[in-house]
């Protein structure tokens, strides 16, 4: 057991390139490429489920740790570990793998080598980004992740895809160069690369303030665009019209924010505490216009968008309210986000690939003629807007009380009322799809509702929803343990040594 703890993480990484490499080697017949992926995945989840279950709890730090000297000048380290705020985020990843799999399955009829190695590949750079503890391997995987997306919505786009995919990979690329030049300037002051050897350099040294803040900024810049956090926003709603359903799935969030959770705060803890009241403002801006912007929207695709960024920047308000609550509702509400939004995404996906339209007004009156489909909908959709019971009540509640108690109670209310809006436009989106009368569009094709392929993903996601509402506690503790310490021992250190200087 102590040889596969010591190689999981490896594993993890390199067995999604591993099946992108076969992919491309197999001829483009019987669907060799599509059951390769899924295979692929599925085995890439069951390894993801290694962690949580040999996961020590009650232990700091990093666990399943890989440290080996890779590059010897600069000294870069083939470095990868997990604590508990990456270990559930590395399983997300896992779980959403062959659910963008089966969305995909009859969507992608052509080059289907080509989609599902860059697919298979994606989730290789996702991994890295969620497991890397240097600096230098994590920026390779951060720039990574870009490429295969952009190439696929280049290749795979409904109607502008060229045009959105170079947009998509402006917008997120050029955010990256200051972050290269913000790593290599802190090398240049410690001589590392290193997570953990940085939090400490930087939490005992005596860097130029001024220069500090420059650095922590090209950090969060990155990172912002990344999530994306209003104003910088502009990329999604194109984006989401033209990527494919798998990765619609993962294009926006996850990894800008636990990016920021992880090197931002992490790395800088006084420098974004002086900017967390800018943040939580433009947190609290981006929940409400991405919600009046969703409710006055058309087509489902740029719904779920301006959906997306109003529930983004929600998770923004928790990280950068700064508060042990606030982050503990924070990466709860990053896996209630991955697991909702694959199945609606995966619903989405399903009425677009048959009836070739996502305008909302072409609906209606489908619940009679798709029963299983309109009630899956319902469950995810409830559990997005925050019914109690559901996974996404206890993320929304604590991020909520997080800002009440320990931000600005004008704040938490302007925030629940984006929350409000957020139930306003998923109900009205439920009822013009899938109920009032049928339209001419529902009665075009004969009835036809999910495949088991796709219920063999929808019923665990849907049991997940459930469960994550009514027992929290599975994952909590373990975020809690990952999530706030380090950010906190680096502040108390920081302060502390302050203290000391100036006696």
């Amino acid at each position: 057991m102590n040889e596969i703890n010591q190689s999981i993480l490896t594993l993890i990484l390199l067995l999604p390139l591993a099946g992108a490499v076969l992919v491309a080697l197999v001829p483009d017949r019987f669907k060799l490429p599509n059951w390769i992926a899924l295979l692929t995945t599925l085995v890439s989840f069951g390894l993801t489920l290694h962690l949580p279950a040999h996961f020590i709890a009650g232990q700091g730090g990093f666990q399943f740790e890989v440290n080996r000297l890779w590059i010897e000048k600069p000294a870069i380290f083939y470095h990868l570990g997990v604590d508990g705020l990456s270990l559930w985020l590395v399983v997300l990843v896992g779980l959403l793998a062959p659910i963008g799999v089966v969305a995909s399955w009859n969507a992608i009829q052509s080059r289907r080598k080509l989609f599902f190695a860059l697919f298979l590949l994606q989730q290789t750079a996702m991994f890295g980004v969620f497991l890397s503890l240097d600096l230098m391997v994590y920026y390779g995987f951060w720039e990574l992740s870009l490429v295969p997306m952009a190439i696929l919505i280049a290749m795979y786009g409904r109607k502008d895809g060229p045009k959105v995919a170079l947009k998509f990979f402006v917008f997120t690329f050029i955010p990256s160069a200051p972050l290269l030049v913000a790593i290599l300037w802190l090398y240049t002051q410690t001589g590392s690369f290193d997570y953990n050897t940085l939090q400490i350099l930087i939490a005992h040294g005596n860097f130029p303030a001024g220069a500090m803040y420059w650095i922590a900024l090209a950090f969060l810049f990155a990172f912002a665009v990344k999530v994306p956090v209003f104003p910088l926003h502009g990329w999604l709603a194109d984006t989401f019209c033209e990527a494919p359903v798998a990765l619609a799935m993962v294009v926006a969030g996850k990894l800008g924010l636990y990016s920021m959770l992880r090197f931002h705060i992490g790395l800088f803890p006084v420098q974004a505490r002086a900017l967390a009241p800018v943040l939580v403002g433009f947190a609290v801006i981006g929940i409400l216009y991405g919600a009046c912007l969703a409710l006055i929207q058309r087509d489902f695709w740029r719904l779920m968008a301006f959906a997306a960024l109003s529930h983004l920047s929600l998770i923004t308000l928790g990280i950068y309210g700064l508060t042990l609550t606030g982050w503990e509702g924070a990466i709860y509400q990053i896996l209630n986000h991955g697991v909702v939004d694959g199945a609606l995404f995966l619903l989405l996906g399903f009425l677009y690939d048959r009836y070739a339209t996502s305008q909302i007004n072409s609906y209606g009156g489908l619940a009679a003629r798709l029963p299983r489909t309109a009630t899956f909908f319902v469950v995810a959709s409830l559990a997005m807007i925050g019914l109690p019971m559901l996974n996404g009540f206890i993320g929304e509640f604590l991020i909520l009380v997080g800002t009440f108690t320990g931000v600005s109670k004008g704040w938490a209310i302007a925030a629940t009322l984006g929350v409000i809006l957020g139930a306003v436009y998923m109900l009205w989106l439920i009822q013009r799809l899938f109920f009032g009368p049928e339209s001419a569009l529902a009665t075009s094709k004969p009835p036809e509702d999910l495949r088991a392929g796709q219920l063999v993903v929808l019923w665990p996601l849907a049991s997940l929803m459930l469960v994550m509402g009514v027992a929290p506690m599975l994952w909590l503790p373990t975020i809690e343990k990952g999530a706030h310490q380090p950010p906190i021992q680096v502040q108390t250190t920081y302060t502390t040594l302050q203290g000391e200087d100036q006696r």
